[in-house]
């Protein structure tokens, strides 16, 4: 491994926001530009990204920002991926029934493509969905799952309103939070069909909808 040197020099009226980006990148793994319109626009420029990446790259983290769908991602820097004693970044273990939630939320969140600038759904819409795939969650883990998946930045909601009316935003940053050989073990088992084959198309309706395209 070669010598660790950093040298990166930061304007004194940027020092907030590169200080804001990286513990909002350590902290949930996403920075959403709908959300977090400002941490995302600084983020967002090369410049200011590349200082980020080196700054990361010290701890063994980088920086991915997608414009097509505006989001910057926290991801494992790639010469330390294999490196023993790293821990593996912005990998959440998921319980089956939390990884068959987010499968719902990413199926509501297709299907809303292009009909409004928001893409949002009711409380009250999301548990008849449930219903509907046969994703049966009682109130507490509903209400425990939801609040994981609000820490990482893959939904957003008023977590005082508990009614059928409560609205819920949902991300584009959905789509980067598999872990893919469990989202096609639990998308077979949800969808069922042969393992594989409904995660696939719903990989690749995401790639082709979003154009997810890494930079």
């Amino acid at each position: 491994m070669s010598d660790i040197r950093l040298n990166i020099c930061i304007k004194e009226e940027n020092s907030i926001l590169f200080k804001r980006c990286v513990r909002k990148l350590l902290d949930a793994t996403f920075i959403i530009e709908e959300k977090d319109g400002k941490l995302y626009s600084y983020i967002s420029r090369e410049s200011n990204r590349q200082d980020i990446s080196d700054y990361l790259r010290m701890i063994g983290f980088d920086v991915a920002v997608d414009r097509n769908v505006g989001v910057a991602m926290l991801k494992p820097y790639e010469q330390d991926e294999e490196t023993v004693g790293l821990k593996r970044a912005n990998i959440v273990s998921f319980t089956a029934e939390q990884y068959h939630l987010l499968l719902v939320l990413w199926e509501i969140y297709l299907e809303n493509l292009g009909y409004r600038e928001e893409n949002t759904v009711a409380l009250g819409d999301l548990i008849d969905k449930m219903k509907v795939y046969e994703v049966d969650m009682d109130s507490k883990k509903l209400s425990g799952a939801m609040e994981i998946f609000r820490k990482y930045s893959l939904i957003d909601y008023d977590a005082k309103d508990r009614t059928e009316e409560a609205v819920i935003t949902l991300y584009p940053s959905l789509q980067f939070g598999w872990d893919i050989d469990q989202f096609r073990t639990v998308a077979a088992e949800y969808m069922g069909q042969p393992e594989g084959e409904r995660a696939e198309e719903e990989w690749q309706e995401g790639d082709s909808e979003d154009g997810e395209d890494m930079e």
